[in-house]
């Protein structure tokens, strides 16, 4: 490593890869280059009410925290169902109308 080189979160270099660090498959590229990620923001938050969940979600991603797989699922339903729309209920209405009197 440089001696220049600037250190992200993790302790790795900041443009680091996921597959120089570990053995990877069929990753997006948001997986690969974790540094692209800016992470949500921060605005100051009343320190009584932080969660863990807010701590964990305010840190930026290192590739230390990424998947090392990715296994996309098939749009083929949604798909399908955006060119014809979505099914309608034709069944024969058997309820009483209610009175408004």
């Amino acid at each position: 490593m440089d001696a220049s080189q600037q250190l992200g979160p993790g302790g790795v270099p900041v443009n680091a890869r996921t597959s120089e660090y570990y053995r990877t498959q069929d990753l997006p590229h948001r997986f690969e280059h974790p540094y692209v990620f800016k992470g949500y923001g921060q605005k100051q938050q009343n320190p009584m009410y932080t969660t863990e969940a807010s701590k964990y979600g305010s840190k930026v991603p290192s590739v230390h925290a990424m998947p090392l797989c990715f296994h996309a699922k098939s749009q083929k339903f949604s798909d399908h169902l955006g060119k014809c729309g979505m099914p309608r209920n034709f069944s024969l209405n058997t309820s009483v109308d209610k009175s408004i009197v």
